[in-house]
């Protein structure tokens, strides 16, 4: 059975100023659609969802929506209202026919694995937590289209991974922008790539698009040469013509001088398109074996414990990746190693010849008012010193893949992913010998995700990475650094699909040691003879752990079932009867402990 058309555009104009964005653009939203938006920094997603939405007219073209579709959207920017509660929050855009108590439990199914309480107050909230209430309210919402705006954003890898799980079994349309590949592999089955004014579709998830887009670019190089060789064919025809067939062959003539105008173009334009940013081999000034050095060192904030006699080791040439929840201790961490703050107990030793390069997620070193110009060059000149070479402003910016002419523009009117290339740019340009980078993949499109990945792989100092984004620790780090709050901190040699393995298998470990004890505590249970208790009630005594064992692994395994997101929304019925029989197994277990009290007190 085909799946229900939601919306279309088709041959769709969108400009920005007298430039077009888009055109002849055609593209559907089927129900289920699963979709990766794809596209280089300002090469028009945001517009995309805006037209999505409606909030963006077409210039020309048609837009065409299913009667009474519901259209989600997850921004940036969260509005908020003072005094408003998270619950009220989430609750504002709730279908007005939905039952109260199935939007009850999904908001309690979606705030639960998000980390966020229900009562707190939206005045109160971080920045991490705005943004996890926000995307709670989208998914709450439950729209038959929901457009998510970079969601994995300050997000933590467990809670990436249930977002996961939940929209592969949402039941709507989903159009997401995300530069984590592993997330957008994991949920998409279809990508809408905007190249040069167009969506391109490729009929298959994330996970096979760079396949697919190599083909694509193949095809069109091939295209490319077979126009330009037509047109060499034509200018050799003109070239041994006479005047009066040019007369009489005018308009093959303008033909001609238009497809060469038009090739001209289109070469041009696939350059710019293949072209990757390349950044020069890094040469690094490298000093003493080890950089930094932490020895039991303390540190907590009020009764919140961050380190608890942490000792670590930071050599030359180390590649760490950083792990953890929000507010589990990264940030501290970082602080601590680049002296920012004091631990309460223990030492930190650091090298003496340490040239230290941040990135920091906020962008602080970045000045709105400032041209792109002058924030590679503070002090002015046209040239900048990259690694030891000299190279002109403009060529640097280009190898970044800003327009020169750009060069005198305000910071401010940058996208999100264009600020983080132009730090980059002036952070890679002389990096030092310790390199620490918090978050720096937020808002990046592939194309510098790529280039980024090539210049870590390339540079020979000590990296220190603070990311969510689990391909790119795979591809830039060899050891993790996971803090699992409370003070309590692992560590694994590997890239992040090491530490995961190493997780599970711990956790496996535990689950087996648990058993193990709970066998053990049966075992010795009250076995021998009262003379207070008949032998019918020894009886009864004798197999009451092994009943409460039962109702125990019972609710334990009843609980997950209905902690899973996607059984509500396929199966009412089967979540009520669920339900029902949780609260029976809860009830058998209280009368199950109860009388074992009541026998024991028996036999005294």
């Amino acid at each position: 059975m085909p799946e229900k058309l939601l919306l279309h555009v088709r041959d769709a104009l969108v400009t920005f100023g007298k430039k077009p964005l888009f055109e002849n653009m055609e593209f559907s939203i089927l129900e289920g659609d699963k979709i990766a938006l794809i596209g280089k920094n300002g090469a028009g997603k945001t517009t995309l969802m805006n037209l999505i939405t409606g909030h963006r007219q077409l210039d020309d073209g048609e837009r065409w929506q299913l009667e009474g579709t519901v259209i989600g959207y997850l921004q940036q920017d969260i509005p908020q209202k003072k005094g408003q509660t998270l619950r009220e929050f989430v609750q504002e855009h709730v279908r007005a026919g939905d039952e109260h108590a199935a939007v009850d439990y999904r908001i309690d199914a979606v705030l639960h694995p998000l980390d966020l309480d229900p009562e707190w107050v939206m005045d109160n909230l971080s920045g991490g937590q705005l943004r996890r209430a926000a995307l709670a309210r989208a998914l709450v919402e439950d729209p038959d289209i929901l457009l998510l705006d970079e969601p994995t954003n300050h997000l933590d890898l467990d809670i990436i991974e249930w977002l996961e799980n939940y929209l592969k079994g949402f039941r709507g349309a989903v159009v997401c922008v995300s530069h984590d590949r592993a997330f957008l592999s994991n949920m998409s089955d279809k990508v809408f790539w905007l190249d040069r004014g167009r969506c391109r579709i490729c009929p298959e998830g994330f996970a096979g698009f760079e396949d697919w887009q190599t083909m694509m670019i193949e095809q069109e190089s091939r295209e490319l040469k077979n126009r330009q060789k037509w047109l060499e064919m034509e200018e050799e025809w003109a070239a041994r013509g006479v005047p009066a067939r040019r007369k009489r062959n005018q308009k093959r003539l303008e033909t001609m001088k238009a497809e060469r105008s038009r090739l001209r173009a289109d070469v041009s334009s696939y350059r710019r398109m293949v072209a990757k940013i390349e950044v020069e081999e890094q040469d690094v000034e490298l000093g003493s074996k080890i950089i930094s050095e932490f020895t039991k060192v303390y540190k907590s904030f009020g009764e919140k414990k961050i380190l608890d006699s942490f000792s670590l080791r930071i050599l030359r040439g180390d590649r760490i990746g950083v792990l953890g929840r929000n507010g589990s201790g990264k940030s501290t961490f970082l602080k601590l190693l680049v002296n920012e703050l004091t631990p309460d107990a223990g030492t930190i030793k650091r090298a003496r010849d340490l040239q230290m390069s941040y990135f920091d997620q906020q962008r602080k070193e970045l000045r709105n008012d400032w041209s792109l110009w002058r924030t590679l060059l503070p002090n002015g000149g046209d040239y900048i010193d990259v690694m030891g070479k000299t190279r002109h402003v403009c060529g640097y910016l280009k190898d970044f893949l800003f327009d020169p002419g750009d060069a005198l523009s305000a910071v401010g009117i940058l996208s999100g992913g264009q600020k983080n290339r132009l730090l980059l740019a002036r952070i890679l340009a002389n990096p030092g010998n310790l390199l620490i980078l918090d978050e720096p993949t937020n808002d990046l499109d592939m194309e510098t995700l790529d280039m980024l990945e090539e210049v870590l792989s390339a540079y020979k100092g000590t990296l220190i990475v603070v990311s969510h984004d689990r391909d790119f620790l795979d591809q830039t780090v060899s050891k993790i650094i996971a803090f699992e709050g409370d003070g309590k901190i692992d560590m694994c040699v590997g890239g992040y699909s090491d530490y995961l393995e190493m997780k599970t298998n711990a956790q496996a470990a535990q689950k087996k040691e648990e058993k193990k004890e709970k066998a053990k505590v049966a075992e010795s249970a009250p076995k021998t003879p009262s003379k207070k208790l008949t032998f019918k009630l020894q009886h009864e005594l004798d197999n009451l752990p092994a009943k409460i064992a039962g109702y125990e692994a019972e609710i334990t395994d009843l609980t997950v079932k209905l902690q899973d997101s996607n059984f509500y929304m396929q199966d009412k019925d089967g979540f009520a009867q669920t339900n029902r029989y949780l609260e029976r197994a809860k009830k058998n277990l209280a009368a199950s402990l109860a009388r074992w009290v009541e026998l024991e007190d028996m036999t005294q």
